[in-house]
């Protein structure tokens, strides 16, 4: 017959051994001040908001290019329809004297 073999004394053969993994720190001394911090950097930016900035300054520019192509084509329109109508008001009074000859 086998014997079982004991594990809980081959366990108690091999201590192990705590060692501190940090030294306690002293306590700080109140009276003296920290020495003055460097001036913060300033945050990363990642390089999708940049892309993100420069496409919105290139939308913004377009938007204003549109704005202003659309108000020249508005004037032009205006003018045009001015134009249209301007013939009609002159030809009218000048069909009135040569009527007024016919009549003498």
């Amino acid at each position: 017959m086998a014997t079982a073999k004991k594990p809980a004394a081959k366990a108690a053969a091999t201590p192990t051994v705590k060692t501190p993994t940090k030294a306690a720190k002293p306590a700080a001394k109140p009276a003296t001040k920290p020495a003055a911090k460097p001036a913060p950097k300033k945050a990363p930016v990642p390089k999708t908001a940049k892309a993100i900035a420069k496409v919105s300054a290139s939308i913004a520019k377009l938007t204003e290019r549109k704005d202003k192509l659309g108000a020249e084509i508005k004037a032009l329109r205006d003018q045009r329809a001015a134009l249209k109508a301007a013939p009609v008001a002159v030809a009218a009074p000048a069909a009135k004297p040569a009527a007024k000859a016919a009549k003498k």
